[in-house]
């Protein structure tokens, strides 16, 4: 079953869609097994009669795409040859004739199909096909940062409720805590990022390193812990940009930015600064 940060992310996904492509209506949904996705979400529809409609894979054009695992499109839904038709009566309800349906894969794995639709039977150009495909990657792009925060979370609870933990672990909880801050600002899903937030902070105040000393109390901005987290990795301002997604320059920015509120001068005080106030683990 889908969550309601996927379903936030697909339904985002088709308005981009509809503004992009200029297709009147478009629709959607995520699979909640292997060979069904239920149509969840709709914009520019007319009627309900798509809503909720559990599209199975090889039935109809959407199911024919969830077979395939690529888009396949008909200029006239109700004549259409190569798709069977068990769905005509809510496409018909709905006024549909020329149908687009992509599908949405992560790693392999078909996790839910995309529709734009025009209510006339004309052929279909490449702009609304790159607009599907784009909307797809955008979808597929969420539900891969969402599978990996999921994976990390685990992972890292596993590792916190572990009271043996040696130094080898240690190094490994460190590297999941880089990777989560660079990860929180891709999801869009408040309650996510804010589990992944907290995780973060519990990785950051359970390390032995430093665990007897005084506290030094030190604020640093998101995106400079961001960016303390993975010097503390040993990533270049290249690499450090390249992960978090910001230009050289401005990684270099918020790093002085920190080295002066940690009273650092150089990157390794930096990083044992930060462990010292409990901000990285």
């Amino acid at each position: 079953m889908a969550e309601a940060g996927e379903e936030t992310e697909l339904r985002a996904a088709l308005l981009r869609l509809r503004r992009t492509s200029g297709l009147p209506v478009v629709f959607g949904g995520l699979l909640s097994d292997a060979r069904h996705a239920r149509i969840s979400e709709l914009s520019g529809a007319q009627t309900v009669a798509l809503r909720g409609l559990m599209i199975s894979a090889g039935s109809g054009l959407g199911g024919k795409t969830i077979a395939l695992s690529r888009p396949c499109a008909v200029t006239d839904y109700p004549s259409a040859r190569h798709i069977s038709h068990e769905y005509d009566t809510a496409v018909a309800a709905e006024g549909l004739r020329s149908v687009v349906a992509v599908p949405v894969v992560v790693r392999r794995t078909v996790r839910g199909v995309l529709y734009g639709a025009l209510r006339a039977p004309l052929t279909l150009g490449d702009r609304t096909f790159d607009a599907a495909a784009s909307a797809a990657r955008d979808v597929e792009q969420a539900l891969a940062v969402r599978d990996e925060v999921q994976r990390l979370l685990a992972a890292t609870r596993e590792r916190l409720t572990d009271p043996g933990a040696g130094s080898g672990t240690w190094e490994d909880v460190r590297e999941a805590h880089r990777e989560l801050r660079a990860l929180a600002p891709k999801i869009a899903d408040q309650g996510l990022r804010g589990e992944l937030l907290a995780v973060c902070g519990r990785l950051a105040s359970a390390s032995g390193a430093d665990r007897g000393a005084p506290a030094v109390r030190v604020r640093l901005a998101p995106r400079e812990l961001d960016v303390i987290a993975c010097v503390a990795s040993g990533a270049t301002n290249a690499t450090a940009a390249e992960r978090l997604g910001l230009r050289p320059e401005t990684v270099k920015s918020y790093l002085r930015s920190a080295m002066r509120k940690l009273g650092a001068h150089t990157r390794l005080e930096a990083v044992v600064a930060a462990r010292r106030a409990g901000l990285l683990p």
